[in-house]
């Protein structure tokens, strides 16, 4: 069975890798060199963090997140 889970793929300047994280599934994270990698990584990353709930027993988390987005003002 396939399942779509939505990441954030961020660029670390500090550490010059893109990190990515699964708001679905706290706690579960990856990074990469290029974002291919990293979004390759968050794959390998998310099969193993469900594997790890089937061993548990743990139900596999059933919903995911929405996401938004909103505008501020900042005063300049």
């Amino acid at each position: 069975m396939q399942r779509r889970f939505k990441v954030i793929l961020e660029w670390d300047n500090e550490e010059k890798v893109y990190v990515v994280t699964v708001p679905g599934l706290p706690g579960c994270s990856s990074y990469g060199s290029t974002r291919e990698e990293a979004l390759r990584r968050i794959q390998e990353a998310i099969a193993v963090t469900l594997e790890g709930f089937e061993a548990t027993g743990q139900p596999l988390p059933e919903g995911d997140v929405e996401f938004a987005e909103v505008q501020v003002e900042v005063a300049s």
